[in-house]
C-alpha cells in the first residue's frame, strides 16, 4: 500500500525524468498548434503532388481530433477556425471522411454557443481568420453549415474582417498587432503579391516566423527559402508544429518555472528551477542590445521582460526594473497600449505583478505600477479582459503581501485557463496537454495531501490548547483555528516544516491570549506578578489565568529546547534565549497596560519601541527559525541587536495592526500609533494620521523586501528570511483594509478552502480523496463542528490517518 507522500514523490521523479532530462525538448512543453499543423499538412510533395509533403502532420491531425468532434485545445471559439482548416486538410487528401462529418456535426451543434463568446466583441485575429476558413472550406466542397441563428454574428465578424483589410497596410511601420501579411493564408489572392512576400521574409526563410503563413507562401510561389524553413521546422518538430517557429526558449523556461511555482510544486523542483533561471539570467544580461525591434512584438517583449524580472528577482537574482520599464520612455508605445489596451492586457498584468517586488528608490516601478493599474482598471470596467479577466480582478483586489501561498495554489489549480502561457497569432500558447495533465494531477495530489496534513495538525493543536487550558480562559479571543490556518497557508513545505508550523501556531495562540489578559482582564498587581514570574521563570505563587499562561509557555519552551537538542549537530541549549524573548514581550505588555491605565502619553518613538515588541512577530520567526534547514544560529536568538530584517518585520506588523485597530483601541482606552501620531500633530485629522502611518508601512516594506530577496544584505539563512516574509504576509492578510483577525466570520471561507473543501473544476480530481461530507465552518469558537473519520481514502487507498506530533515523519 503506497502512502500519499510516496505517491507524490514517485510522480515527481517521473516528471523530472521527462521534463528535466538531458534530451528534453523545450518545444514539447508548449502545446502544438493544430491550425498551423493543418496548413503544413496541405502542402503537396513536389515530386508526388498527389501526396502530402509532410504526411506525419496529416497523420497527427487524424490522431488528434477530440471525441466531441473538434480540433484544438478546448471547445471555445478558438476551435472553430482550427476545426475547419483541419477538415480541409483531410478533405484535400481524401482521408478521414467520418472525422470530417463529425467535425461538421460539432460545428452545427455548437456554433451558437461559440459565437455568443464574440457576438459583441470579436477579436481581430478571429475576424481575419474565421471568414476566410469558411470560404476555404466552400472552395473544397465542404458543406460547413452554421445555424440561421448565427447568421447575424457571422455578418458582424465578416464586416470586422473587411474593416481590418481595408484600413490596415500589408505591413505597417508601427502597429502593435501582427501585420496583416502574417495572416497570408487568410488573405484574398489579389491582396498581396510575390514582391511583398520576398520583401518581408525573415533571414530564416519564414514569413514573420508563422508556419501557416510560410506554408501558404510556399504553396503560392514555391519560394526556396520558405521550403528550407519548413523542412528545418519539420526536423525539429516532427509530430506537430507550434504557432511560431523558432520560439523564444528563455520564455518557455520562464513559463516552466512559473507554472511549477503557481501549482505549489516549487518545493519538489528547487534545483531544476534554479538551473532554468540561471540559464535565463545569463541570456537576460546579454539581450539588451540584441532585442527584436519589430513593433508588433512589443506586447510579447513586455510580457517576457516583466515575467523575467518577477521570477528572477523572487529567486534572488540582481535585476534592474529598467529592463522591463523601457515602455515608459516611448510615447508611441504608451499611446498604443492605451489605444489597444485589450491586446496589451496580459503584458500589463505581468507589469503590475512585477511592480509588487519594488525596492526603495525604484521610482520607475512606481510609474509602471500606476500606468499598468490604469490599463487594468479600464479592462475590468469594460469587461474586456477575456481569459484574463478573473486573474486581473484578483490581482487588483488582493495585494501581493496579503496573499497566502496555499490559497493561491488552489486558485491556480482550479483555474481552467491557468495553462495559458502567452498569446500567439491565432490563440493562446498553452502548456502541452501531456505535461499539463501530469502537473495538474501532481498539484492536485499535493494539495489534497496538504489538506490531510493540515486537518490532523489542527486537531492536534486544538487538543493541546484544550489540555493546557488556554482555549478555555473565559476571556479574550480564542484564535487557535485562525492562527493555525494562517501559518499553514504560508508555510506549505511538507513534511519537514510540520513542527515549525505547530511551534509558530502555538506561539501565536499564547501571544494572543497573554496580550488579551494584559489588555482586558488582569489587574496591575497580577500583571506585574506574572511578568516577574516570567523573568525568574518560576511559577511559584501564580494562580488562575496567570498560572495557565505560564504553564503553557513553559511547556512550549521545554518542548522546543528538547527538540532543538535532538537536531543533528546541535548541543546548545536555547531555553534561556527563548525565555529572554518571551520576557521581553511580557515586559512590553506590562508597560502598555500601565500606559493605558495611567493615562500616560508616550512619544511616537517611545510607543513604537515598545509596540514593535508587544506585537510578538519576532518571537514567532526567531524561535521557529531554529528548526529550519539551514537553521538560525543559536546566537541570533539573543535579544539585541536584532537583524534589520527582524526589526522591520516588528515595526511593519505593529503598524499594520494599528491602522486597522485604532477605532477599537480608542474605545478601549488603549494607545495606538495612529492615535499617538494624532496627539503629536494637532494639525492632523484622523485620515491624515492613517495616511502617514500607511506611508511609513509602504516605505518599510520596500526595505524589508530587498533584505529578503537579495543575497548578501542580511546575515540570516535564506529559509529564515523567507519565514520573515511569510510572517509579514500573514499580518498583511489579517489587517488588509480591515481587522480580519478580530472578526468571527471574515476568514471562514478561506479556512474552508485551505483545509476542508475539496478542489473543484479541475481537469483532474481524485474522487477517492473527496470526503463523504463537506467539513465546513459554521461559526468560530473553540469547539468548531468538525467531524473526521479516522480512515481516509487517498488516491484509491485506505490508510489510518497518522498522528501528527513533534516527531511526525
Amino acid at each position: 500500500m503506497e502512502l500519499p507522500l510516496s505517491c507524490i514523490e514517485r510522480r515527481v521523479q517521473k516528471i523530472k525524468k521527462k521534463i528535466f532530462s538531458s534530451n528534453f525538448d523545450l518545444y514539447s512543453f508548449v502545446s502544438p498548434s493544430t491550425y498551423d499543423t493543418a496548413w503544413l499538412a496541405m502542402i503537396p510533395d513536389s515530386k508526388y503532388p498527389s501526396q502530402p509533403m509532410f504526411k506525419n502532420y496529416l497523420d497527427w491531425l487524424i490522431k488528434n481530433q477530440k471525441p466531441e468532434g473538434f480540433w484544438g485545445e478546448s471547445d471555445t471559439i478558438e476551435c472553430l477556425p482550427t476545426t475547419i482548416v483541419s477538415m480541409v486538410a483531410l478533405k484535400k487528401w481524401n482521408t478521414g471522411t467520418s472525422m470530417v462529418d463529425k467535425g461538421r456535426s460539432f460545428i452545427h451543434a455548437n456554433a451558437d454557443k461559440l459565437m455568443n463568446e464574440v457576438k459583441e466583441d470579436c477579436p481581430r485575429w478571429l475576424a481575419i481568420v474565421l471568414p476566410s476558413m469558411i470560404e476555404l472550406a466552400d472552395t473544397m466542397g465542404l458543406d460547413v453549415i452554421f445555424p440561421d441563428s448565427s447568421r447575424e454574428t457571422m455578418s458582424y465578424i465578416d464586416n470586422r474582417r473587411k474593416t481590418f483589410l481595408f484600413k490596415e497596410e500589408v505591413v505597417e511601420d508601427f502597429h502593435c498587432y501582427p501585420p496583416i501579411l502574417s495572416y497570408l493564408e487568410t488573405l484574398p489572392p489579389k491582396y498581396v503579391n510575390e514582391k511583398d512576400i520576398c520583401k518581408n521574409l525573415s533571414e530564416d526563410g519564414s514569413l514573420f516566423q508563422s508556419p501557416s503563413a510560410t506554408a501558404k507562401a510556399f504553396m503560392d510561389y514555391g519560394n526556396k527559402e520558405c521550403l528550407t524553413y519548413l523542412k528545418s521546422m519539420a526536423q525539429r518538430c516532427p509530430k506537430a508544429v507550434p504557432q511560431a517557429y523558432p520560439m523564444d526558449e528563455d520564455l518557455i523556461k520562464l513559463c516552466i518555472a512559473n507554472q511549477l511555482k503557481k501549482f505549489g510544486l516549487g518545493e519538489y523542483f528547487v534545483g531544476e528551477i534554479e538551473t532554468l533561471l540561471a540559464q535565463v539570467y545569463r541570456n537576460y544580461n546579454k539581450e539588451q542590445n540584441s532585442r527584436v525591434k519589430a513593433s508588433n512584438m512589443n506586447a510579447l517583449r513586455l510580457e517576457k521582460d516583466s515575467l523575467a524580472f518577477e521570477i528572477l528577482r523572487t529567486h534572488g537574482f540582481k535585476v534592474s526594473p529598467l529592463r522591463f520599464c523601457w515602455f515608459l520612455n516611448d510615447f508611441e508605445i504608451g499611446a498604443e497600449v492605451e489605444k489597444e489596451y485589450e491586446h496589451f492586457s496580459r503584458a500589463m498584468l505581468h507589469v503590475f505583478r512585477a511592480s509588487n517586488l519594488m525596492f526603495s528608490g525604484e521610482y520607475e516601478l512606481d510609474e509602471a505600477r500606476a500606468f499598468s493599474r490604469k490599463i487594468l482598471d479600464k479592462i475590468v470596467s469594460t469587461r474586456k479582459g477575456g481569459l484574463l479577466l478573473r486573474q486581473i480582478e484578483h490581482e487588483l483586489s488582493f495585494p501581493w503581501f496579503a496573499r497566502l501561498d496555499h490559497l493561491e495554489h488552489r486558485m491556480w489549480i482550479e483555474e481552467s485557463e491557468a495553462n495559458a502561457l502567452w498569446k500567439g497569432k491565432t490563440s493562446y500558447n498553452r502548456v502541452s496537454y501531456l505535461y499539463n495533465d501530469e502537473l495538474l494531477q501532481l498539484a492536485t495530489l499535493n494539495f489534497e495531501f496538504k489538506q490531510l496534513l493540515y486537518k490532523n495538525e489542527l486537531k492536534e493543536l486544538k487538543r493541546w490548547a484544550e489540555k493546557c487550558g488556554i482555549s478555555n480562559m473565559g476571556f479574550g479571543r480564542e484564535k487557535s483555528t485562525y492562527c493555525y490556518f494562517a501559518v499553514s497557508a504560508v508555510l506549505t513545505s511538507i513534511p519537514h516544516d510540520s513542527y515549525v508550523r505547530m511551534l509558530v501556531a502555538k506561539s501565536a495562540i499564547i501571544i494572543t491570549v497573554a496580550d488579551d489578559f494584559f489588555d482586558t482582564t488582569g489587574s496591575l498587581n497580577e500583571l506585574e506578578f506574572l511578568t516577574d514570574a516570567i523573568q525568574r521563570w518560576d511559577a511559584k505563587g501564580l494562580s488562575s489565568h496567570s498560572k495557565v499562561i505560564f504553564d503553557s509557555l513553559d511547556d512550549l519552551v521545554i518542548e522546543a529546547s528538547r527538540k532543538y537538542l535532538q537536531q543533528e549537530g546541535t548541543s546548545y541549549d536555547i531555553s534561556n534565549s527563548l525565555k529572554d524573548l518571551w520576557y521581553e514581550a511580557f515586559l512590553a505588555w506590562l508597560i502598555e497596560a500601565k500606559w493605558s491605565r495611567n493615562g500616560h502619553k508616550p512619544s511616537i518613538d517611545s510607543y513604537l519601541k515598545i509596540g514593535m515588541t508587544s506585537i510578538g512577530s519576532h518571537i514567532m520567526v526567531l524561535s521557529s527559525s531554529c528548526f529550519l534547514k539551514p537553521s538560525l544560529p543559536a546566537k541570533k536568538l539573543r535579544l539585541t541587536p536584532y537583524e534589520p530584517i527582524t526589526n522591520l518585520l516588528m515595526i511593519i506588523s505593529r503598524l499594520l495592526n494599528d491602522v486597522e485597530s485604532y477605532q477599537k483601541e480608542k474605545e478601549e482606552g488603549k494607545l495606538n500609533s495612529v492615535l499617538v501620531n494624532l496627539m503629536e500633530n494637532p494639525e492632523f485629522d484622523i485620515e491624515d494620521s492613517i495616511a502617514y502611518v500607511r506611508e511609513i508601512v509602504e516605505k518599510k516594506k520596500k526595505e524589508f523586501l530587498e533584505l529578503v530577496l537579495i543575497d548578501g544584505l542580511c546575515d540570516l539563512p535564506k529559509p529564515s528570511k523567507h519565514l520573515h516574509l511569510s510572517c509579514l504576509k500573514v499580518f498583511q492578510m489579517f489587517f488588509n483594509s480591515k481587522n480580519r483577525f478580530d472578526s468571527n466570520t471574515d476568514l471562514v471561507e478561506d479556512i474552508n478552502k485551505a483545509i476542508y473543501l475539496p478542489l473543484s473544476k479541475t481537469k483532474y480530481v481524485s474522487p477517492q480523496t473527496m470526503p463523504k461530507k463537506k467539513h465546513t465552518i459554521t461559526k468560530m469558537h473553540s469547539n468548531l463542528p468538525f467531524k473526521h473519520n479516522n480512515r481516509i481514502n487517498f488516491n484509491g487507498m485506505r490508510f489510518m490517518t497518522p498522528k501528527i506530533g513533534l516527531g511526525f515523519i
